[in-house]
């Protein structure tokens, strides 16, 4: 269990970032199918229980499929996140999220784990804090839970995707997808994580400030070496989630 006590910072900031870094991603990618875990071998075996990846900002379940089927590799019920493209009001995208995690418990009898991807990541939080009773733990890879703070082409995209929110759902809630908004999925945000979260970083993440990715709680963050858009295909958070799924130390 975390507890997440400094509050969610509603503004938005631009953020000094090399994201010219995440250039390197592909090496990231290169490196986890050269890993011994990525092939399921020295992982500690699943208990059948459900695990979904939840993709980041402008992304889809597409790039995290391959997370997916490694997490059945290694003896667990993968799901996708079916919320479709992580580019719209933040309320629907949680509640597409909690229906898919309402299924997983269905289905298999157990409290999901969640594995979120960047702002997948606040979603995956926001869905645990609205539903305790069928999350079991959180794992943040590069997710800026705490705040906003990301390179300013980034900040310009959600700009661009705000509006489009705009004009197609509700031009009557000028704070949809910001901090300010007050619906369930951003309120969630400003209340106490009562499931188990683990913050995996990067401090050479190009896309976000990595501050804003940690709890307060030391134990529970876990710095890996590697670019943001690499979390989701980085060997040593593959091993982390292994081990952790399995209730291991260290």
């Amino acid at each position: 269990m975390s507890s997440l006590s400094a509050p969610f910072h509603k503004d938005q900031k631009a953020a000094a970032r090399p994201i010219w870094l995440e250039a390197l991603a592909g090496l990231d990618w290169l490196a986890l199918r050269a890993s011994p875990v990525f092939y399921g071998l020295g992982a500690p075996r699943g208990d059948g229980s459900a695990v979904i990846v939840v993709p980041g900002f402008m992304g889809t379940d597409l790039y995290l499929q391959e997370m997916r089927w490694w997490l059945r590799r290694i003896g667990y019920r993968g799901y996708l996140s079916g919320i479709g493209r992580n580019a719209d009001c933040l309320d629907l995208l949680v509640d597409r999220l909690v229906d898919t995690i309402q299924k997983a418990h269905a289905e298999t009898g157990r409290k999901a784990h969640l594995i979120g991807h960047s702002l997948g990541g606040v979603l995956a939080l926001s869905a645990a804090a609205l539903r305790p009773d069928v999350v079991d733990t959180v794992f943040t890879l590069g997710s800026p839970f705490r705040g906003i703070r990301s390179h300013p082409m980034v900040l310009e995209m959600g700009k661009l995707v705000r509006d489009r929110i705009a004009r197609a759902h509700d031009e009557s809630r000028p704070a949809c997808y910001t901090g300010y908004c007050d619906c369930d999925a951003v309120s969630a945000l400003h209340t106490q994580c009562v499931v188990r979260h683990i913050a995996v970083y990067t401090k050479s993440d190009g896309i976000v400030d990595w501050n804003f990715c940690i709890n307060d709680e030391p134990a529970t963050n876990f710095e890996v070496k590697g670019t943001h858009v690499g979390l989701a295909f980085n060997a040593d958070v593959y091993r982390l989630i292994a081990d952790r799924l399995a209730h291991k130390e260290g």
